[in-house]
């Protein structure tokens, strides 16, 4: 992993536009080529970000890059631009306060409490859980950016790719998000739809969900572990 803190101005365009002014930031570059900006508040979430596949260059500033898209006060020494399909995040660099590398090492995945590890194994048991018709493909489906929790064929064969929270919050949804986008790509599988299941969802996920194709399941643990009408379904 690589950290750069440094001055610099950002610009992100592609199906929407979005301009950082000029400020000193921490620019995130991970190993799998994902690329974030991060300010020094706002908890976890990036300013602005690029998830992979993504290639990012580096090149010296045109001299006339300050005059015509950052801040007259300040030289741009570096532009770092990162290509993802046709989104395009470009980072105008002023000035590089700390520049960082660090080897991880490798990582060892996370580790479900046990109702959530539980509540995954009983939904992959019973797929009929989310409509009639529905069949498992696997459990952890692997994706190249970390594995789904449970891949589904609905009635009609189409792929169905399931994230299980125990309680479901805007993270799982941006989670399952990024996975359905890196999946849809695979001609051999697409389209895959999602769905959110957990025990409990947040008003704020169930919104970000439906923008974004997602279903919510709301699942009753304890009537699954009886193989009781275990959820609401909604397919």
């Amino acid at each position: 992993m690589r950290l750069v803190i440094a001055r610099c101005q950002v610009d992100y365009g592609g199906k929407l536009t979005a301009h950082l002014p000029m400020a000193t930031r921490l620019i995130m570059i991970k190993a799998d080529g994902a690329v974030s900006v991060h300010a020094d508040d706002r908890a976890y979430k990036p300013l602005n970000w690029m998830t992979p596949p993504c290639t990012l260059t580096v090149r010296d500033a045109p001299a006339d890059l300050a005059a015509t898209t950052a801040e007259l006060d300040e030289r741009i020494d570096q532009v770092w631009t990162v290509r993802g399909g046709e989104d395009t995040l470009q980072i105008a660099i002023a000035e590089i306060i700390d520049d960082s590398e660090y080897d991880l090492g490798v990582e060892p995945g996370l580790r479900k409490d046990g109702v959530e590890a539980h509540l995954q194994a009983l939904l992959a048991e019973n797929p009929g859980t989310f409509g009639e018709g529905f069949t498992l493909v696997r459990r952890e489906y692997p994706t190249p950016i970390g594995p789904v929790d449970i891949m589904l064929h609905d009635a009609r064969g189409a792929y169905v790719a399931v994230e299980v929270k125990r309680r479901g919050e805007i993270d799982g949804v941006e989670q399952l998000t990024r996975y359905l986008k890196m999946m849809n790509r695979d001609p051999l599988i697409a389209p895959v739809s999602g769905v959110l299941a957990a025990q409990e969802i947040k008003p704020q996920a169930r919104v970000l969900a439906a923008d974004r194709g997602i279903t919510c399941l709301t699942v009753d643990y304890d009537a699954l572990r009886g193989i009781d009408n275990a959820a609401e379904r909604l397919f």
